[in-house]
């Protein structure tokens, strides 16, 4: 268990430090707010589209075959931009960078159901929930450590060392995975189509489920405009300077990981139902409110509290989704 997480870590800092990666890249070599919405949407948007599919995938084979394979393509996304910050022409940079965060895309499409379907296997039963916890404070580090990595090393190094850096997480991460096993399905396939209908169907036979699902995609759809807006916000609104702004943007870790600590703390005493409604209102309130903020430290403070909020309402929500989803259909909901 304690590599499984480790390997999390590394992947999902990679993973985000290529969200990152796109939208800074785009908004500052290109001048386009557009443009990085775009990229951002193709680099883990793409997830809505393809990550059902994935997700019947992963109850088929080997899900840690799944994630060597999606960590892969994060490897093909990195040294694309890589190249594109390298070798490409101003008039092709545009399209070399989008295609590579579609590759990204792709690769968060497989790896987040990988992930969670090789959790559900080998951890007890009894200890799913706490376990899943555990495993959703690795995605929140990964959210906050990426901006500072990127800071850090950009700071002294450029571009490239950003993404060699990135594509060294990956690596370290799947080699952190070899010797862990798991299983697809002993049971005879029956089609890809089928199979996303009895996990639909396993969906809608528990509105419970349902809810948190929902849930879960408002709270991820929070990430989009927090990961273009930010660092816009830092550096035009605050005057932040490079490090300043992978500090302020890394805050983020810090309130995410006490918010997932207290998820696992607090997670017998709070009613998950109420906890996830209010913190959820609330942390959308806090966020709407950095646009008034010219202080450095009141515009930190608004968004410590909406990391805090956030990084133990998502602990709950997908505690409660892995929690109710059948053994055999957890990578498909």
């Amino acid at each position: 268990m304690i590599r499984f997480y480790l390997s999390c870590l590394l992947a999902f800092t990679g993973g985000h430090m290529v969200n990152y990666a796109v939208i800074l890249y785009l908004q500052e070599k290109v001048g386009s707010d557009l443009l990085s919405g775009i990229g951002f949407s193709l680099s883990f948007g793409s997830a809505i589209v393809f990550g059902w599919f994935a997700g019947v995938l992963c109850d088929r084979i080997s899900p840690a075959r799944v994630i060597h394979g999606a960590q892969a393509l994060f490897l093909l996304c990195l040294a694309g931009l890589w190249w594109t910050d390298v070798g490409a022409t101003d008039q092709s940079r545009v399209v070399w960078t989008l295609f590579s965060a579609f590759l990204g895309g792709l690769a968060w499409s497989f790896v987040g159901p990988a992930r969670l379907a090789t959790l559900g296997q080998i951890a007890p039963r009894d200890k799913l929930k706490p376990a899943t916890i555990v495993f959703n404070l690795q995605v929140l580090l990964g959210f906050g450590l990426a901006p500072v990595v990127i800071g850090l090393v950009r700071s002294r190094a450029g571009w490239p060392a950003v993404f060699a850096t990135g594509m060294a997480l990956f690596v370290a991460s799947s080699l952190l995975l070899l010797g862990i096993r798991t299983r697809g399905s002993s049971l005879p396939s029956r089609g890809v189509r089928r199979e996303l209908g009895e996990g639909f169907a396993a969906v809608r036979a528990n509105p419970l489920l349902t809810q948190l699902i929902l849930a879960a995609i408002m709270a991820y759809a929070m990430t989009g405009p927090m990961q273009i807006l930010l660092p816009k916000l830092a550096r035009e609104v605050l005057g932040l300077s490079e490090l300043q702004r992978g500090g302020y943007l890394g805050l983020m870790a810090l309130t995410l990981i006490a918010g997932g600590v207290s998820a696992l703390l607090l997670g017998k005493h709070l009613h998950h139902g109420a906890s996830i409604f209010v913190g959820t209102i609330t942390a959308c309130l806090l966020f709407a409110s950095l646009g008034y903020w010219s202080s450095a430290a009141a515009s930190a403070t608004a968004l410590g509290g909406m990391g805090l909020l956030g990084g133990m309402v998502i602990s709950f929500v997908i505690a409660g989704i892995q929690g109710q989803a059948p053994e055999a259909c957890e990578g498909a909901s």
